[in-house]
């Protein structure tokens, strides 16, 4: 990914000190989806290196990962997948709890959602502890699905999730870093 990229990505990003609480720099990627120039680079980049290889669904972690999960889909042609909050969907579901700074959540899928050895690509807005992110992989993973790799345009490096995923074996791509929380 080129330097280029990586800043002009950076620069569509608003960062918001002191959000949701003091210390903490959040970083809104509704910048980034407003500008559609920025949107699709993102997009494309998010897509490589998969164009032409097998990824049946793309699951998209609730709410953020919803919107570039469907865009990224539509690039791969492959179907899309909503990983949502609990009691947000209307049929049998698989569900895991979670660990969030300030206690326990939980997540669910449609148990009928992925087949059984298909190829899914997981995709969010930003990897920070990755909490959310390995319970999303142990979620597909319990009701079948590859998962080939977990990809994010944001990466806080400092709080080592992409790292945790990694020693998971799952393949992470993220396309721009910030330092800190």
């Amino acid at each position: 990914m080129s330097k280029n990229l990586t800043g002009d990505l950076r620069a569509a990003i608003r960062s918001i000190p002191d959000y949701p609480r003091p210390g903490v720099v959040f970083r809104d990627i509704s910048t980034l989806l407003g500008n559609a120039r920025a949107f699709r680079r993102a997009v494309d980049e998010l897509v490589q290196p998969w164009p032409g290889s097998k990824i049946d669904k793309v699951a998209g972690i609730e709410a953020r990962g919803f919107i570039l999960g469907g865009a990224v889909a539509h690039q791969l042609s492959a179907g899309f997948v909503p990983i949502r909050k609990k009691g947000k969907l209307p049929h049998e579901t698989v569900s895991v709890a979670y660990s969030l700074e300030y206690g326990l959540d939980e997540m669910e899928v449609h148990r009928d959602a992925i087949d059984a050895g298909e190829r899914v690509v997981l995709i969010d807005d930003l990897i920070a502890t990755g909490g959310t992110a390995i319970a999303a992989v142990d979620l597909l993973r319990r009701i079948g699905a590859e998962v080939v790799a977990a990809v994010f345009v944001i990466d806080l490096p400092d709080l080592g999730g992409a790292q945790r995923l990694r020693e998971m074996g799952v393949t992470v791509r993220t396309l721009v870093q910030f330092e800190g929380e």
